[in-house]
């Protein structure tokens, strides 16, 4: 069977540097932070105080009232705007197209955690009289962003989330990736969305250990590969990235960013939250996505790393890199955008493969910045991007997202030449 080509023709973004596209590529190549004390509530008591959180955006401006915007969950308002705006960016909002073949793919790795946590403290505050809103379970569930995006345009095609913690979005994006290349659905409304900003969320992942308390210093705090790093920064918002096949969009004369050429999927089978210590899982993950993509290691120029700035997650992603890449690796651009971004958590991987579909169309690598202190086991020769964007010829850009169980996601995207 022949596989069908596959690519990006329209994108999205609700994000802790910008709610559009063009805001978000323009501050995360100009080495902004997104991180700041925390405003979603009092968070004086809890371990971290700060947060990446999305800011200035009002659900209201995507919906028709507030009524509308009142039964759904904020990783809803998040997901649905930043499908919005791919779809619109695509054309894939008019006339004349078969939505039977249309889908939607999502991913989230929580879901309502807000609305969960308002349901249950509301629950716990009474008198044990059960008085639940009747949209709790349809605002929570973690699917329900991809069927809100079906309706709002009418998309009949594959709907359905995936749920692999940090690697949601990067799963749904190679799910959405295979069924158009296999000829089921011409395009797929991809990406993923996450809003845990939120007693639960931080002191959560506070209980975890795996979060930066750097309450002194938040815009510095999300410090990949650095000496000092002490867990990463928590972020939130949507990503949505349009795939569609090649030839579909090269009828309808739609814009392409780039093509999608593979996808990889492994898990390190070692632990529920710290990765394997020599990179096992992200090496077999690398591995196979250059597989897919019947690539060598030497066509990727640049690599958007998990890179959390956790102290055991940064070293063994780059010990897997330079097992898959060799000597290659020192060749390539390789940067952690959660610096500044955070970590969204299921929406990560549709963030980071966004940043990576922009690098590979402008030929500009975004930077990793809050590098301050030399970690000795990180290898110095490794091009790591550090404090600027850069300027080069991206070929082929590669994205990693892993999630808690030991979930691990690559893609790859490729510069489309026609």
């Amino acid at each position: 069977m022949q596989l069908k080509r596959v690519v990006v023709t329209g994108l999205g973004a609700i994000s802790p540097l910008g709610n559009s596209v063009e805001e978000f590529w323009k501050n995360l190549t100009g080495g902004q932070s997104g991180a700041a004390m925390i405003t979603r509530f009092d968070a004086a008591k809890f371990k971290t105080q700060f947060a990446c959180e999305v800011k200035g955006f009002n659900p209201e401006e995507y919906f028709e009232n507030r009524k509308e915007v009142r039964k759904l969950d904020p990783f809803c308002h998040f997901g649905i705007a930043a499908a919005t705006q791919a779809v619109k960016d695509s054309g894939l909002d008019g006339p004349g197209f078969d939505t039977d073949r249309i889908g939607v793919i999502w991913g989230s790795g929580i879901g309502g955690l807000q609305t969960f946590q308002e349901e249950c403290f509301a629950f716990a505050k009474g008198d044990g009289t059960p008085r639940f809103n009747p949209f709790f379970i349809p605002k929570m569930i973690a699917d329900i962003c991809s069927g809100h995006i079906s309706m709002r345009y009418g998309f009949r095609g594959p709907n359905f989330t995936t749920v692999s913690a940090c690697a949601s979005s990067t799963n749904a994006l190679v799910d959405a990736f295979n069924y158009i290349r296999l000829g089921k659905a011409i395009a797929i409304v991809s990406g993923g969305s996450e809003a845990a900003i939120n007693p639960a969320g931080i002191g959560g992942f506070n209980a975890c250990q795996a979060m930066s308390t750097r309450n002194d210093d938040p815009q510095t705090a999300s410090r990949p590969f650095d000496k000092d790093r002490d867990g990463f920064v928590l972020g939130e918002g949507g990503g949505a990235i349009i795939l569609e096949e090649y030839e579909h969009a090269k009828a309808r004369g739609a814009k392409i960013y780039a093509e999608m050429v593979g996808g990889g999927l492994s898990a390190d089978a070692h632990h529920i939250t710290a990765p394997h210590p020599e990179g096992l899982g992200a090496k077999n993950v690398m591995n196979y996505a250059l597989q897919d993509a019947e690539m060598s290691a030497g066509e990727i120029d640049y690599i958007n790393v998990h890179g959390t700035s956790t102290p055991l997650g940064d070293v063994a992603e780059l010990k897997a890199i330079k097992a898959v890449f060799g000597e290659h690796a020192y060749s390539m651009n390789i940067s952690s955008t959660k610096s500044m971004t955070g970590h969204l958590l299921g929406a990560a991987g549709a963030i980071e493969a966004m940043a990576t579909i922009l690098a590979v169309k402008h030929d500009l690598v975004p930077p990793t910045i809050n590098h301050f202190t030399d970690d000795p086991d990180i290898d110095p020769k490794l091009n790591l991007t550090f404090h600027k964007a850069q300027q080069r010829t991206v070929r082929a850009g590669l994205s990693n997202t892993f999630g808690f169980g030991g979930h691990n996601a690559s893609v790859i995207f490729r510069k489309y030449n026609g």
